[in-house]
């Protein structure tokens, strides 16, 4: 949410008074007013979740902290270094 929006029914500024509105809040309080709306989605965009183990987690949490990054670049950063690294072996020993 950006910061110089106001939410419409909880008059929140940030998502995080927003979460704590609707944790005390019901929608059907405000059913009034609401509305529909069309939504498009994108399946381009889908995401895949990957299981990984807790003491692997906690270290690469430890790792992206020290880098001041999100968990989710710092994975996605390694796993594209992984695969570039791997296809580019496959390439130069005629594997591909």
């Amino acid at each position: 949410m950006q910061n110089d929006k106001v939410s419409s029914i909880s008059g929140s500024r940030t998502l995080e008074e927003m979460a704590e509105f609707w944790e005390n809040h019901s929608l059907a309080d405000y059913d009034d007013q609401t509305y529909e709306v069309e939504m498009t989605f994108d399946p381009s965009a889908r995401r895949t979740l990957v299981a990984i183990e807790p003491e692997l987690m906690e270290d690469i949490w430890q790792v992206a902290r020290a880098r001041k990054v999100s968990t989710q670049t710092l994975i996605n950063v390694w796993l594209r270094q992984q695969v570039d690294r791997f296809a580019l072996q496959a390439t130069e020993s005629g594997a591909v």
